[in-house]
C-alpha cells in the first residue's frame, strides 16, 4: 500500500510539473542572446506584415506603454507592413535609404522635424509570414533571408531584432516550431528574439477566456496586440510592465494578468533569471 502510495504521489507531481511549466520550454534550443545592447533606443522600425498593424498597430502598443512607464521617454516608431508578405517581400536596404522612411516626425503641435539622415532607426523588429519559418516549402527563404536582412540592418547602423510569432489557435503544435525556428536565427545572427508565440500559447492554455485570436484564428484581437506589445517591452527594454497604468481599455485584472505573462515568459525563455 505504501508502495501505491509513494507512486501516486510521484505521478501527482510529474503532472504538477507538467501543468505548471510556463509555454517558455517549447523551445528546445535555449536563446544566447539576452539584449539589443542598447538600453534606451531612441527609434525602431517594425517590419513584417499584417500581424504587425492589426488594432492600428504594434507601435502605437508600445508607444503607450513606454508613456505610462516613463512620460519623459520619446520612441520613434515606423511600420513598414505587407499584408500576407514574408522576409523575402521586403527590400530591407530600401527602408534605410536617405529622404525616404523615417525622414522626418510631425509631432502633436504639427511641428516637423527632420530626422539624421545617417542613423535613421536603432533597432529594426523583423517578423516573417505566419506559416513560413515552418512551412517545407519556405522555410528556406527564412533562414536565408534572416542572414541576409540582419546583414543590411546592421549595415546601416542598426541592431536586428527578431519577433516570434504565434501559432493558429487551431493549430498549437506551432508553437513548437516557430519557438524553435526563431531561437535558430536569433542564435545565428546574434539578434534579439521576442517570445511572443510563447507569451500567446502561455495565455490560452491558463486563460482561454481572455480571446487572442480574430475569427479567423490567426490574427490578433486588441488583447492579442495588446500581449504582443507587452512582450515586446519587456524583451527589448527589460523592463517589468506588471502595474502599468496603461490598460489598453481592457479589465484592470485582464490587464495585469496579461503583464504578468509578457514578462515572465519574456524572462524565462531569455533565461534574465527575474
Amino acid at each position: 500500500m505504501k508502495r501505491l502510495k509513494n507512486a501516486v504521489k510521484a505521478a501527482l507531481l510529474v503532472v504538477s510539473a507538467l501543468l505548471t511549466t510556463s509555454s517558455a520550454s517549447f523551445a528546445q534550443t535555449k536563446p544566447t542572446v539576452q539584449t539589443t545592447g542598447i538600453e534606451r533606443p531612441e527609434s525602431i522600425i517594425y517590419i513584417g506584415n499584417s500581424f504587425f498593424y492589426f488594432n492600428n498597430g504594434i507601435s502605437g502598443f508600445i508607444s503607450r506603454i513606454l508613456a505610462a512607464a516613463d512620460p519623459e521617454y520619446k520612441l520613434r516608431s515606423a511600420q513598414v507592413t505587407i499584408s500576407g508578405s514574408g522576409f523575402d517581400w521586403h527590400d530591407v536596404g530600401s527602408y534605410f535609404r536617405p529622404n525616404a522612411v523615417g525622414r522626418y516626425t510631425i509631432d502633436s503641435k504639427n511641428v516637423v522635424t527632420f530626422n539624421n539622415p545617417e542613423r535613421l532607426f536603432d533597432l529594426a523588429i523583423m517578423m516573417d509570414c505566419s506559416q513560413c519559418p515552418v512551412h517545407p516549402q519556405l522555410k528556406d527563404l527564412f533562414y536565408e533571408y534572416a542572414t541576409k536582412h540582419s546583414e543590411t540592418v546592421r549595415k546601416n547602423g542598426a541592431e536586428p531584432v527578431f519577433f516570434m510569432s504565434w501559432a493558429y489557435l487551431d493549430k498549437p503544435e506551432m508553437t513548437e516550431q516557430l519557438a524553435e525556428a526563431y531561437t535558430r536565427i536569433g542564435n545565428e545572427n546574434k539578434a534579439l528574439v521576442i517570445p511572443a508565440g510563447l507569451a500567446f500559447a502561455r495565455s490560452v492554455k491558463e486563460r482561454p477566456d481572455i480571446v487572442l485570436y480574430m475569427a479567423d484564428k490567426r490574427h490578433p484581437t486588441p488583447e492579442g496586440s495588446y500581449l504582443a506589445a507587452l512582450t515586446t517591452y519587456a524583451a527589448i527594454f527589460n523592463k517589468n510592465p506588471i502595474g502599468l497604468s496603461y490598460t489598453a481599455g481592457f479589465d484592470e485584472n485582464i490587464a495585469k494578468y496579461l503583464q504578468t505573462v509578457a514578462w515572465e515568459t519574456t524572462n524565462q525563455y531569455l533565461q534574465r533569471g527575474k
